[in-house]
């Protein structure tokens, strides 16, 4: 299973319907403008594809923090519901362990939402070896 990293607006968009099941808010309309902008920022994108249809899909970027050091942060991770359970996501994990190692980073970080819809995703980061090492809070801010 070859991980492919998108870049082209192509490839971009074949992330789309993975993309969309884990965030439903996105839209097609400006999903290409939207992630050629955080690739500017340091937004990696990279995906499985079966039958020229991206499966699963990660999105991630290299950062640096006071506390950690030097590592890597999972934004999105996600598989099309059809092939979930087939070992996609571990596979995309994998692919970034090995990004970090090669890059003598510190970690890899993620935050996983806590609805009972995200638990086979946490029973994987565990077996994966990620830890719960916090409580991520957020303070969203309106605009009126």
């Amino acid at each position: 299973m070859k991980i492919q990293t998108a870049i082209k607006p192509e490839s971009i968009e074949k992330c789309f319907d993975v993309l969309q099941t884990l965030r439903p808010h996105l839209v097609k309309s400006n999903f290409i403008s939207l992630i050629e902008g955080m690739i500017t920022r340091g937004y990696h994108l990279v995906f499985i594809e079966e039958n020229n249809q991206a499966i699963a899909c990660a999105g991630f970027r290299y950062t640096e923090h006071l506390h950690w050091g030097k590592l890597i942060y999972i934004d999105d991770l996600s598989t099309l519901p059809a092939h979930r359970g087939k070992g996609y996501a571990s596979l995309l994990l994998n692919f970034i362990e090995d990004l970090a190692k090669e890059k003598k980073l510190n970690s890899i970080h993620l935050d996983s939402g806590t609805v009972p819809a995200r638990y086979d995703a946490h029973r994987l980061y565990l077996k994966k070896g990620f830890n719960i090492s916090s409580f991520h809070f957020a303070l969203d801010i309106k605009q009126k």
